[in-house]
């Protein structure tokens, strides 16, 4: 009797023990549900925010409900809203514990802080003021890719005509700002060199086109939708009369008068970004920005040099190969000018050049990856009106997959066009490069929204680079002009790490780095004088790419070395793909945990 109250007792201990538990392990669950609806939350709230701030973002992702809308970025009150913004951001999710965050929740808490600390740092100097507008990154010349009617600005409904009316209305204030604020830089120190003022002037000249039917600001009414009453046709056309005749060549004719004047005259003739205030510490910042390294300039500088004579062995190897006798730097000229590789007359022959590459390459594509983006993907030619100072480039698809990822290939004389280098442009701009990183990104329901939209270059260039990589895992390189053409690619990478420190911290004149790169690579020489021109408008960018792609070819070599047979590269390419665009630090310690969870 004594023994089976015993027993009973300690059931009822037990009993009591467990329920107890059982009790605390819901509350905990409890808890860490409320912690994790609350943070996603705040997540959700820091992106909707982010899109009513900045709705040209909304508009190239797909969400059509800011697309009447074009703050004035440079005014006080904007610029006072955005520091609230990245301030109050900071602070709520630096109150989030990380033993109640999940893996996923840790990252996303890690890329916000970074962001916010990120653009305060950048809000902190007065370039992106003093400094609106360039020949090749300004919000102008994304604005005249949406007034063509054929960017992410749809034209389908009588209602997306209006927005583009109002969203126009804001772009013309902005304009006029743009000049106010340059007159405030030049008082300041703040002045962009002369040959980049003499790149921008064109550019707004050939929006002060008077005939209509010419101007990029009609084209939407040169394509209204079938469906269109005579109606709306009749009083759409006006309004666009009117938008561009009394808004847009009036402001645009009004900047150029004025940077083709008073600006031009007081440009700079030095190159470097540490000749304007402060710009020692902003080319530091930059250099953060773009690599999300603490690397030095010097540290950068001394890489590249490496880099550079390390890929100029490589190149030698192939000039051997195909039988040139003469030294390096005329085999150079000899692939710039080599008849045999401007094979085209028309721009239709090199996008289809283009497609031709994906098809020869899309059976090694499924041994590579295991995951292939939906959203479609297309080729075309870069607009006229900006063809002459661009680059090949990426425009991602809507974040719902509706509109297609397009490649953009600036060709302003098809029978000039060489084609050495397109296979690794393919691989880098397009697939599985730019294309497969964002549109992967975009299509991965686990990441929070204000994480499918974000873009380091650090990580987002170097992986297009690393890509460039694959060439012959892919099938591609079999020609050894393509083979070069792809150390050609990548000595302009390693070569950008070279002038772009060397003119913006050693002062390096233009001239200087322009040398250097005929010295050092086959591009033509216009290519380059564009390209040199780009680093000087937007000083750090170019080094992202090679930082990011020697860091995802560390961590490859490091996984290949300590998995061995366990190591499979579709799985490792998962990996860096799946949490999106992250900072290379961020990174790095994914691969590290991922390493030794395979172990």
């Amino acid at each position: 009797m004594k023994t089976k109250q015993i027993i009973t007792m300690l059931l009822a201990v037990i009993l009591f023990a467990a329920c107890k538990n059982e009790s605390k392990e819901k509350e905990n669950a409890k808890t860490d549900t409320i912690v994790s609806t609350d943070f996603n939350k705040m997540l959700d709230n820091y992106y909707q925010e982010g899109l009513k701030l900045n709705p040209l973002t909304a508009t190239f992702s797909g969400d059509t409900r800011y697309n009447d809308s074009f703050p004035n970025f440079l005014s006080d009150e904007y610029v006072s809203e955005l520091k609230n913004y990245y301030t109050n951001y900071k602070e709520q999710v630096s109150k989030f514990d990380d033993t109640t965050l999940s893996e996923t929740e840790k990252m996303s808490k890690d890329i916000l802080l970074w962001e916010c600390n990120i653009n305060l740092e950048t809000l902190s100097f007065k370039n992106s003021l003093y400094f609106p507008m360039d020949q090749m990154w300004s919000v102008n010349l994304m604005m005249g890719q949406l007034a063509s009617g054929s960017s992410a600005q749809p034209f389908k409904t009588v209602e997306d005509y209006n927005n583009w009316l109002k969203r126009v209305d804001g772009f013309a204030v902005w304009l006029k700002s743009a000049e106010s604020r340059m007159k405030e830089g030049m008082a300041a120190g703040y002045v962009l060199p002369k040959s980049l003022i003499m790149k921008v002037v064109p550019q707004l000249k050939a929006m002060t086109e008077s005939n209509l039917d010419k101007n990029l600001f009609f084209s939407p009414v040169k394509n209204f939708p079938e469906n269109f009453s005579e109606v709306d046709k009749k009083q759409l056309t006006e309004a666009y009369s009117k938008m561009v005749s009394e808004k847009i060549i009036p402001a645009y004719q009004s900047l150029h008068d004025f940077m083709a004047g008073e600006y031009l005259k007081a440009g700079r003739t030095t190159t470097g970004i540490a000749d304007t205030p402060n710009g020692e510490a902003y080319y530091k910042h930059q250099i953060k920005l773009y690599t999300t390294t603490e690397m030095t300039s010097d540290e950068i500088h001394q890489l590249g040099l490496s880099e550079v004579a390390r890929i100029s062995s490589e190149m030698e190897k192939v000039k051997e190969q195909i039988g040139f006798k003469g030294d390096l730097k005329a085999f150079f000229n000899f692939v710039r000018t080599n008849k045999e590789l401007m094979p085209y007359t028309e721009p239709q022959q090199i996008i289809d050049h283009f497609y031709a590459i994906y098809d020869t390459m899309k059976p090694k594509l499924e041994v590579l990856f295991d995951k292939k983006p939906k959203t479609a993907f297309e080729v075309k030619q870069t607009e006229k009106f900006r063809e002459n100072s661009a680059s090949a480039e990426y425009n991602p698809g809507s974040l719902d997959g509706t509109r297609p990822g397009i490649f953009y290939v600036p060709i302003p004389n098809a029978s000039e066009y060489n084609v050495y280098s397109d296979e690794s442009l393919f691989l880098h701009e397009a697939i599985p490069g730019h294309h497969y990183q964002i549109s992967l990104t975009q299509e991965n329901d686990e990441l929070p929204m204000f994480r499918k939209t974000l873009f380091y270059s650090g990580y987002g260039e170097g992986w297009a680079l690393y890509c460039e990589s694959l060439g012959k895992e892919l099938g591609l390189y079999t020609d050894p002009y393509q083979f070069f053409g792809m150390l050609g690619a990548e000595m302009h990478r390693a070569v950008r790490l070279v002038v772009d420190t060397g003119m913006h911290s050693k002062g390096w004149t233009r001239e200087q780095a322009i040398k250097y790169c005929l010295e050092n690579e086959a591009e033509p020489e216009a290519g380059i004088i564009s390209e040199i021109e780009r680093y000087m408008a937007n000083p750090g960018q170019a080094l992202s790419y090679k930082i990011g792609q020697l860091k995802i070819l560390e961590l490859r070599h490091k996984a290949e070395k300590e998995l061995g047979e366990k190591f499979k590269i579709g799985e490792f390419h998962n990996q860096v793909l799946e949490t999106g665009c992250v900072p290379l630090q961020l990174l790095e310690n994914k691969i590290n945990k991922w390493i030794s969870d395979s172990k």
